[in-house]
Parts: C-alpha cells; sequence; structure tokens
C-alpha cells in the first residue's frame, strides 16, 4: 500500500527525533519509494521549518545533519490538540479581552478563535501573533527579547507590557499540571509571563493534552486552587481529574464527535454548571 506524502514526512520527523539521522536508501526501500521522493520531503521539510541542518552538511545520506525544528512538536498529539483548541475556543467566546499563552495547544487554540473586530488578544507567542494579526481581533504581542526556542518574547519589556492589561481570561498551556504542584514551566522566563497573566485576569482556562497530566516541570506558574476551567483529551488520567474536580476546577473533556454531529465541532464535556464568570478573589 502506498505511503501518504504526510506519513512519509512524520516518519522522517521520528527517524530525526530518535536517532538525529536519516539515511536516504533504507528509508526510501522502507517506504517503497524513490531516494529523490525522499529528498524531496527532507527539502519540504526544511522549507516548512519542521527540519534544520547542523554543521556537517548534509551527506549523500543526510547522515547525523538534521535536528527537529521546535514546531515539530506541534505533531505530537497533534488531534487531540485540535480538539482541545476547538473546545476552549467554545468556551470563551464571549471574552473581550484574553491573554493567550505559549505553546502548540495555545496555537491551536487561536485557529479556532472567531474573527471578532471588539476582541482583543495579548500574547507573548510570535507564531499566534502572527496568525491572529491577519484576522479581525485586535492583537498585542508583548516585544522584548525572543526565546528562540518557542518563539515566544521574554524579560521584563514582555513582563512590564502584561501589567499594563487587564483580561477577563488568561488562556495558557502547560509544560506539567497537577494538584499537588500546580501548573509549571520549563523555564523562568516563561514561566514569569504565565504568572503574570494569570495574575492580571478574572478566570484562568488550562488547555493541555493528557500527557502533561500529572507532571511536573521545573518552574511552578500557579497552585491549582487559581484554575477555573482545565481542558483536555479523554485520554487524561482519572485520578488527576477527580483531584482537579475536587479542588473546584471545572474539567472539560474534548472528545471527537459522534457520527451525526458535524466533524468540525468536537464534543465538550462539562461537569456541572458552566464555568463562573470570575474567581479571582480565590
Amino acid at each position: 500500500m502506498a505511503v501518504l506524502p504526510v506519513d512519509r514526512r512524520h516518519r522522517i520527523l521520528e527517524r530525526v527525533s530518535e536517532q538525529q539521522s536519516i539515511h536516504i536508501g533504507e528509508l526510501a526501500q522502507e517506504l517503497g519509494v524513490s531516494e529523490m521522493t525522499i529528498r524531496r520531503d527532507v527539502a519540504r521539510l526544511e522549507r516548512d521549518g519542521f527540519l534544520r541542518r547542523t554543521y556537517g552538511g548534509a551527506t549523500a545520506h543526510v547522515t547525523r545533519s538534521l535536528e527537529l525544528a521546535f514546531n515539530a512538536r506541534a505533531l505530537q498529539h497533534a488531534g487531540s490538540k485540535r480538539l482541545i483548541g476547538m473546545a476552549a475556543a467554545e468556551l470563551v467566546r464571549d471574552a473581550s479581552t484574553m491573554f493567550v499563552g505559549i505553546g502548540t495547544t495555545t496555537e491551536q487554540f487561536a485557529y479556532f478563535l472567531p474573527a471578532r473586530q471588539d476582541l482583543m488578544v495579548i500574547t507573548g507567542s510570535i507564531p499566534i501573533a502572527s496568525l491572529l494579526g491577519t484576522r479581525s481581533p485586535r492583537v498585542v504581542v508583548l516585544g522584548g527579547s525572543v526565546r528562540r526556542d518557542e518563539l515566544s518574547c521574554i524579560g521584563p519589556v514582555a513582563a512590564a507590557t502584561v501589567r499594563r492589561y487587564h483580561a477577563d481570561v488568561a488562556v495558557l498551556g502547560a509544560a506539567g499540571l497537577s494538584v499537588r504542584h500546580g501548573l509549571s514551566e520549563l523555564n523562568d522566563e516563561e514561566a514569569e509571563i504565565q504568572r503574570l497573566m494569570a495574575q492580571h485576569s478574572d478566570t484562568l482556562v488550562v488547555i493541555t493534552d493528557s500527557t502533561k497530566l500529572g507532571c511536573t516541570a521545573p518552574v511552578r506558574v500557579t497552585g491549582a486552587e487559581r484554575i477555573d476551567t482545565l481542558v483536555t483529551d479523554d485520554g487524561a488520567p482519572p485520578e488527576e481529574l477527580e483531584q482537579f474536580r475536587a479542588a473546584g476546577t471545572h474539567v472539560v473533556i474534548a472528545s471527537r464527535p459522534s457520527a451525526h454531529q458535524a466533524p468540525t465541532s468536537p464534543v465538550a464535556q462539562l461537569d456541572g454548571q458552566p464555568a463562573p464568570a470570575d474567581r479571582s478573589t480565590r
């Protein structure tokens, strides 16, 4: 059976992720295509920003000459992130001002935000600002230093911009999330911006795929008691979800639509009543 181009490129990215190299001839034989086809796939992945060449150059077999670029992470759990983003966008559709954090899940969320002229989005994510800047919402990018790995704004200028605003809702991703340790990030600079966004908003919505639940990243952003709504997928650990519910967090499970539903609308399962508009006094 012929392998679709998108599946070939996924296979290339997986191989580079595991081995930091690919062998053109072996991969061509494995996938039943010509070596020229694999070379074109590699060139396409480079052009789209999923791969980049490292020092040493590309040999005849592209051996140890490629590494994953940051946006290749968007391919991990892409289906779940898309459903989570769709469900979260529906939940916050009435907000007029929102902070949007960094990460591949929040990027999916941004895709599904309504094109409203009365909506203002404040974000430190350059990919999100670029996406929304061509549409109707007013977009404020934080500015300051740019962290290369995430293309995110960090530092004192970015922090000062967050402090200038107050939002109806902050929609943040997570490197780690648990009831015990709360929302956590991988480094101090990005954690500080996420922390300020949570502090300067009425409602905090955390969106993350199930692989992050029960995990803890090195830097704490905020405690679980501050999280109003958690949107995740149906692979989330039940015991962790129960602990969030017990802590007062509304849990939304974004699952695939059934056969009679429109394919563009995820099924969002929300515990109890709709999430409160404001829990900032907690």
